[in-house]
Formats: structure tokens, C-alpha cells, sequence
């Protein structure tokens, strides 16, 4: 789980966080999940693109205050990783994501197989993973 602080100019004219700031959420609740050495998935000479979004918005959120969002691995492909999230706001959840991310050779930019052994050991974590925040 990750907590990030709203900010004013999270705001929109209508007095609640942008739609697209939980883009910015769900980037901040993935990337520490990423960079983690615990978890091995920050591979040398490749990087991850975003290859997929998919966004439901459940609920306003509306400033000051905290989100938390959890992050959880829920498939494993052969150059791909797709994740589940959640975005709350005190007792509610205002959004659920599915984010697909594709590791990408920093050379050449294409799509490189992830390490066998990451994705057997992601795959056997049944995509649970500790506290990363």
C-alpha cells in the first residue's frame, strides 16, 4: 500500500480530484513495487512502458486529505505484467485500475522476456506481495 497527499491543483473546476490524476495515483502506487530489490522486478537494461489503462471511477474524491493505493500483481505474461489497483479515500474505494506494463529492451525498445525466474516467482506468489510503503 501506498499513501500520497492530495494537492490543491489535484483539483478541478468542480471542486474534486481530476479523473486524470488517478493516473498520477496508480503510477506512485505501482513504481516503489517495481524499484523494490525485494521483489527482483527492476531489470538491468530494460524498462517498462505502459501498454494498457483501464480505469473505474467509483467515488469523488475531494481535498485535503490522503489516498491509499494497493497494488498487487495479477498476471504474468511473457514480456508483460498486469496489475490490479485500488484507489481509497478514507472508508471507500474511488477507483479500481487494471494496468498492463510491458518490459522493454533500453536498446533495441523492444518487447524483452522477463527473467524466467521472476515470472515463476510471481506466479507462484499467486500475485500477493508485502507492504511496499
Amino acid at each position: 500500500m501506498v499513501r500520497q497527499t492530495l494537492r490543491f491543483r489535484d483539483l478541478d473546476p468542480q471542486n474534486h480530484v481530476n479523473n486524470a490524476v488517478f493516473v498520477t495515483f496508480l503510477e506512485a502506487g505501482r513504481v516503489p513495487l517495481l524499484r523494490d530489490p525485494r521483489y527482483g522486478m527492476w531489470i538491468d537494461g530494460a524498462t517498462y512502458v505502459q501498454a494498457r489503462l483501464i480505469i473505474d471511477y467509483l467515488a469523488e474524491i475531494h481535498y485535503p486529505g490522503d489516498v491509499v493505493i494497493g497494488t498487487r500483481v495479477a498476471r504474468v505474461g511473457t514480456s508483460s505484467l498486469t496489475f490490479d489497483q485500488a484507489v481509497f479515500s478514507g472508508d471507500r474505494c474511488a477507483g479500481l485500475a487494471t494496468s498492463t506494463l510491458v518490459m522493454l529492451d533500453r536498446d533495441t525498445r523492444k518487447p524483452r522476456p522477463l527473467p524466467a525466474d521472476l515470472a515463476a516467482r510471481l506466479r507462484a506468489g499467486g500475485g500477493a506481495v508485502p507492504e511496499v510503503g
